[in-house]
């Protein structure tokens, strides 16, 4: 797998956030099936989340994580199939480009103080809902959603980070 993180911005603790938010994409892919996928992750600012979420959903405000995915699932909120892979079966050794992840590092600052946990916490599970994102997940139903949340925490307690 290849899970690619580009940091905008320089936070104190950088090349642990890099190995936390990698672990987090890896095990959720893991989990979903996936052995070879490409991701690429960037943590930004409020601002540039902003602008992205005016350009590519039309919505004037920041959030928290920004999912472009490059698959198209067979239908909405089911995850897609490894076996199936980018427009039928990937090249034999070929990773499955997936997308990107885009998350604002000070909103997940923001939420973490909020939620009363830490920021490791918070940005693996940005970093996992996006993956669940880029494979098909969604959260437009309360079954969606409540499906995706299942997955997400699954996946946070594999890595020990479950909520306090």
């Amino acid at each position: 797998m290849d899970v690619e993180i580009r940091c905008e911005l320089d936070p104190t603790g950088a090349a642990e956030i890099r190995g936390l938010l990698s672990a987090a994409c890896r095990r959720a892919l893991e989990c979903e099936g996936w052995s070879d996928a490409e991701v690429s992750i960037v943590l930004t600012t409020d601002e540039e989340i902003r602008e992205l979420n005016r350009t590519y959903r039309g919505i004037d405000s920041p959030t928290d994580v920004l999912s472009f995915p490059l698959l198209e699932p067979d239908a909405a909120g089911e995850p897609i199939d490894p076996e199936r892979g980018a427009h039928g079966a990937p090249a034999p050794g070929e990773p499955v480009a997936l997308g990107d992840i885009v998350i604002s590092l000070p909103r997940a600052v923001a939420q973490a103080e909020e939620y009363g946990h830490g920021l490791r916490r918070e940005l693996a599970f940005l970093t996992v809902h996006g993956t669940l994102h880029l494979l098909g997940y969604d959260h437009v139903t309360p079954e969606m959603e409540k499906a995706m949340r299942a997955r997400e925490e699954e996946v946070l307690a594999s890595l020990d980070l479950r909520r306090v």
